[in-house]
């Protein structure tokens, strides 16, 4: 009686195993691509032709929200000029620094930047990158300032924008709808 028990049990241990192991199909849930940690956020401004020098606008919040503030480093530009403009997003909690930029540039059908100024401060934002469909993604650009003034900048970093929106290819992103990746607002000064 005693080996037929064990019999029994090994055959239901072995029935357990093959349904565990063949339960595995379709549709099952994909896994959740969650999104990636930006700490960081870096705006390089470089001048070209007769604007000199360069600038950086830079965001870090190494511990996330609520904890201690973000250290941010806002920009000052020359009045009438002309920068070359790049833009970096980092997860600085990795180490090495993960360059989450290299991401946005693998799936930029499914991001854009966007460059929105307020108050007093002139600056228009170009796009001079595009994704696979010839839609901006503003990882670089061309910016020009007006008349000496003050105001913000905000950057924004769209997660699966509506491309095709109204006003949204000129950055404009009212019509954008997505995710906000991230959405920073530097004290721009322009002199």
């Amino acid at each position: 009686m005693k080996m037929k028990n064990l019999f029994a049990v090994k055959y239901f241990l072995i029935a357990m195993l093959a349904v565990s192991i063949f339960s595995c199909d379709s549709d099952d849930p994909e896994p959740v691509n969650e999104e990636e940690l930006i700490t960081t956020l870096k705006v390089t401004f470089t001048g070209t032709g007769n604007t000199t020098g360069v600038v950086e606008a830079i965001f870090q919040d190494l511990d996330g929200e609520g904890g201690d503030d973000p250290v941010i480093t806002n920009p000052t530009l020359m009045a009438n000029g002309t920068y070359n403009v790049t833009v970096q997003f980092l997860n600085e909690t990795e180490n090495p620094a993960e360059d989450i930029t290299e991401e946005v540039e693998e799936e930029d059908e499914e991001h854009q930047v966007f460059f929105v100024t307020a108050g007093g401060a002139e600056l228009t934002y170009a796009y001079n990158d595009e994704d696979g469909d010839g839609n901006p993604v503003g990882l670089t650009g061309t910016a020009t300032t007006g008349a000496a003034g003050s105001g913000t900048l905000q950057v924004l970093l769209i997660h699966e924008p509506n491309k095709g929106g109204s006003g949204v290819s000129d950055g404009d992103p009212t019509n954008a709808g997505g995710e906000t990746d991230i959405s920073v607002t530097f004290d721009l000064t322009i002199q």
